[in-house]
């Protein structure tokens, strides 16, 4: 009998998704009435239609593989040129990024699972807490843990708590870290990190010879001046970090799978008797090995979204979806219950009731708003008590859900 990953078997419950999910099945299936006035706002899924400019650009490529001079198969695992060049010019203009440290993929959260692949195992493990479960699970998957206890913390990472008394912006630890994972605009907290607050951690990287894993996928959403949109804008970031993007939030693109990791060619990492190694030709490697790239017409509907059409249509999606979260953002005040977040990302982050579990608000806001929201547990210990509320909806479902969160008596 084949052996199997033990690893696998280190994790609690189910992703955590999935089971809101089958918790929102089985509350529909035993009210069907009030299964028609759910709204979800939980996972944080686009609901607005693709920009014609994306469209448009899909619908021509689609149309060139319909002809023998302009087919095309296979394209570069790395993506095409043209839509790296596109990301260089206009993502990363002055910050010297170049195109061949751009490697298209189709997902962030793929990028930021697979990234473990050209990692040792020996590392000392360092990530925000709550926390996007992704970055937990694909930890624990590679065996980079022991068991969880009771709170679900694994042994042998290092949690960098993110409270209300630190903004939610984690603090520089004291012991040493190999790698860390940073994520900003926040997910699920909705925060941001200032310039500063992001010097000292690339000061605090250089320093360690430690790796910042930057999840930027919501940077299209900041709107304050002054936030950094990427990690490369910190002097030496280029030496020490590697920043993941998507087109998902920005574009609508959760369907159509697209995104991008920068991995500068100064980013080294040590082999076992010492040597320093430049980590992008190995995920250059394991790029070709283990991927075949994102389909012609989808990259093409992505180099679209950096048109003057494309643009404006992005910035029409962001404003839609942050209109949403500004009206969530007063409903909840307006309820009395303290609220964060929904400035610079979708995401509106709220302090429970006294006394009240996460999952406990999970199941009443279902319960007697029929609103689905993510408890904040699921993303981590220091969730608990928190949940969170999702601004990708339709502009109706967010003022009616903003109505029934007004109408709860807390």
């Amino acid at each position: 009998m084949a052996f199997l990953n033990d690893n696998y078997l280190k994790l609690r419950a189910g992703y955590l998704f999935p089971e809101i999910a089958r918790r929102v099945t089985a509350f529909c299936e035993a009210d069907p009435a009030a299964a028609k006035r759910v709204i979800r706002c939980g996972i944080g899924d686009v609901t607005e239609p693709l920009p014609a400019a994306a469209r448009e650009a899909m619908h021509r490529a689609i149309d060139e593989l319909g002809a023998r001079a302009t087919f095309r198969g296979y394209g570069p695992e790395q993506g095409y040129a043209f839509l790296r060049e596109a990301i260089a010019a206009n993502d990363y203009a002055g910050l010297k990024v170049s195109a061949d440290e751009i490697f298209i993929s189709d997902g962030s959260k793929c990028d930021c699972g697979n990234i473990l692949d050209i990692l040792g195992s020996g590392n000392r493990i360092a990530m925000v807490d709550p926390v996007y479960p992704v970055y937990v699970d694909t930890n624990v998957m590679a065996g980079h843990t022991g068991a969880a206890d009771e709170s679900g913390a694994y042994e042998g990472l290092i949690y960098l708590p993110c409270r209300e008394e630190n903004g939610f912006v984690p603090e520089i630890p004291r012991e040493k870290a190999d790698i860390i994972y940073l994520c900003f605009p926040n997910n699920p907290t909705g925060a941001v990190a200032s310039l500063e607050q992001l010097r000292a951690w690339v000061e605090y990287a250089v320093r360690h010879e430690a790796l910042l894993l930057y999840d930027a996928a919501y940077e299209a959403y900041i709107s304050e001046p002054g936030v950094p949109h990427s990690i490369y804008e910190i002097p030496g970031a280029r030496e020490c970090a590697i920043e993941f993007r998507s087109f998902s939030k920005s574009g609508g693109f959760t369907g159509v799978r697209c995104a991008f990791t920068v991995l500068p060619k100064s980013v080294m990492a040590r082999t076992r008797s010492g040597e320093a190694r430049s980590l992008h030709p190995l995920w250059q490697r394991r790029s070709s090995t283990k991927f075949n790239g994102v389909s012609y017409p989808v990259q093409r509907g992505a180099e679209a979204l950096y048109s003057a059409e494309g643009k404006e249509q992005v910035a029409g999606l962001v404003a839609h979806y942050m209109g949403n979260a500004a009206i969530l953002r007063e409903a909840v005040a307006a309820s009395g219950l303290r609220v964060y977040g929904g400035v610079n990302a979708p995401y509106i982050w709220v302090r429970a009731p006294e006394g009240a579990s996460s999952w406990e608000i999970f199941d009443r806001l279902l319960q007697e708003a029929n609103i689905v929201i993510t408890p904040g547990s699921g993303f981590g210990a220091s969730g608990e008590g928190y949940f969170r509320i999702s601004a990708f909806n339709s502009r109706v479902n967010a003022e009616e859900a903003a109505h029934r969160i007004r109408a709860l008596s807390w």
